[in-house]
């Protein structure tokens, strides 16, 4: 290319690879996602390196497990000096900016639960950070509710960050001070208790009172179309911009006329929904047997009634359908500017949902296709239209844009990039995929923290537990819906330790590399 190019990531939260057009839902209807994979290449098995937002997303800013980049679970901010690949471009003269959630810090939300899990926990960290006291506090809801909140000018590598925090009616950040500055008091508007009458059949679905204009996705398209008019004027400098959505993540609160844009009557159930769990391992056999049981935390998976899933589909369409404008407003307006024949599009999520899947509802202790598998496009200059079944992880989004702007990778990224699979979409860049969970909470009842590792190869999906003799084998082949669990069957016993092995040398193979030794001592 004459000149470097730009850009523009569109990423969603919590949105499955099949709730889109492209994706082959066929109720749910998302032209402008599927313009973007029709001009691009489309990863049909991008996989997650941990189905969790804070943990996955700072595993695509630097493309590096969460066991190495150290944000393991959400609650644990992003190290301020980490790498990010957006860092690599700014320090070579891009113009990055983040519009929307970014979620590499905290949220300041469930402080309470958090003090909980942590109660028994010893006293004083094997590491503690180095950084000043509010290195950490950028993406604090409460505080973008006290003030303007200033981001210092490399934000991970951002040179401009306008913050949503939170998710669906709830969310704040400079878009809180937004809603102000239009004579809005969001507490009048926001939330369950503002909401408009609606007979709800779960605690996750809600009327709400802000308008369409007002809503979180609107000040997010809003303001990158901005952006990119603003970017028009200096066709000179290139420029990165990650327009994040914080929909479809639960709660389900579509504004207006999109919270009955779709019949929930006319929403199938997914094919496994009836799954009896008969070879599951425990924890999920426990909580598929609480169907319809109200939950007492906001963000704890449950199993849904039928039609509480299709209330909750219903809406989720419709939280999609308003995001699936925004991206059409978007892509007019690079389009528009005339940046689109330099600038290439990359659409993904930060992480996927059970939604219904073998039962079940959100997220946690649960590595089903559902969850850790997203959606993935990449279009742009050179990128002809095509799909690939190539394995594709988060971890290969840094370096793919880096040597697409032509930036060399650096130590310790644990990535492969996915250029090869661009140029030619029957290649392959990996054999495998490690996906990876930890969690404060003891979500197995086995007296210790979540910690879980799955290995998924060209036919195969393996999960190990700790603390736990129970796991999950299954024939994604002949089993592509993960109903059989042939964890303790005999005659996949051989299967079961060749991929056990496997998962060891991955786990082995992904070790920390960084920093690189001085000297020989």
């Amino acid at each position: 290319m004459a000149r470097r190019p730009n850009f523009l990531f569109i990423v969603t939260d919590q949105h499955r690879a099949d709730h889109t057009g492209f994706g082959g839902n066929e109720v749910l209807r998302t032209p402008n996602l599927d313009r973007i994979a029709a001009r691009g290449c489309v990863f049909e098995r991008a996989i997650v390196a941990n189905p969790i937002c804070m943990p996955n997303r700072s595993s695509i800013a630097t493309g590096r497990l969460p066991s190495v980049h150290g944000t393991r679970t959400n609650g644990i901010p992003l190290d301020w000096g980490a790498r990010t690949f957006m860092r690599a471009l700014r320090e070579r003269g891009w113009h990055n900016a983040q519009i929307g959630k970014c979620h590499l810090q905290n949220m300041g939300v469930f402080k309470a639960a958090r003090d909980a899990f942590l109660r028994d926990a010893p006293p004083g960290e094997a590491e503690a950070s180095a950084w000043p006291a509010g290195w950490d506090d950028w993406e604090n809801l409460e505080r973008h509710k006290r003030e303007r909140v200033a981001v210092p000018p490399d934000y991970y590598g951002f040179d401009e960050a306008d913050l949503v925090v939170d998710h669906s009616d709830l969310a704040g950040g400079h878009y809180w001070q937004w809603l102000l500055e239009q004579g809005v008091d969001p507490r009048q508007l926001q939330g369950a208790k503002n909401a408009l009458p609606f007979e709800a059949k779960t605690r996750q679905v809600w009327r709400t009172r802000l308008p369409v204009e007002l809503y979180p996705t609107s000040y997010i398209t809003q303001r990158t179309v901005e952006f990119l008019e603003r970017r028009a004027r200096e066709p000179e400098k290139p420029w990165l911009a990650f327009c994040s959505y914080p929909d479809p993540h639960h709660p389900f609160t579509p504004p207006g006329k999109y919270f009955d844009l779709y019949d929930s009557d006319k929403i199938p159930l997914p094919k496994t929904f009836e799954d009896p769990h008969t070879a599951s391992v425990p924890h999920l056999r426990r909580l598929r047997a609480t169907r319809g049981v109200p939950t007492r935390a906001a963000l704890a998976p449950f199993a849904p009634t039928a039609e509480q899933f299709r209330e909750m589909a219903a809406a989720e369409y419709g939280m999609l359908a308003l995001v699936d404008e925004g991206v059409g407003a978007v892509l007019d307006a690079l389009e528009r500017s005339g940046q689109a024949d330099r600038t290439f599009v990359i659409f993904t999520s930060d992480h996927g949902d059970a939604f219904g899947d073998h039962g079940l509802m959100l997220k946690g202790a649960m590595h089903y296709q559902g969850l850790v598998r997203v959606p993935l496009v990449v279009a742009g200059p050179g990128v002809d239209p095509a799909v690939t079944r190539s394995l594709a992880s988060s971890l290969d989004l840094a370096q793919t844009v880096l040597e697409l702007a032509g930036v060399p990778a650096h130590h310790g990224m644990q990535g492969a990039s996915l250029v090869p699979l661009l140029a030619n979409p029957h290649a392959t860049v990996r054999d495998h995929v490690l996906v990876e969970e930890d969690e404060m909470a003891d979500l197995l009842g086995v007296g210790r923290p979540l910690r879980m590792r799955t290995l998924i190869t060209e036919d195969s999906r393996l999960t190990l537990y700790d603390g736990s003799e129970h796991g999950e084998l299954f024939d994604l082949a002949r089993d592509p819906d993960e109903l059989d669990n042939l964890w303790a069957r005999l005659d996949a016993r051989s299967r079961r330790t060749e991929l056990v092995e496997q998962l060891a040398r991955a786990m082995m193979s992904y070790a920390n590399p960084s920093p690189k030794q001085t000297y020989f001592a």
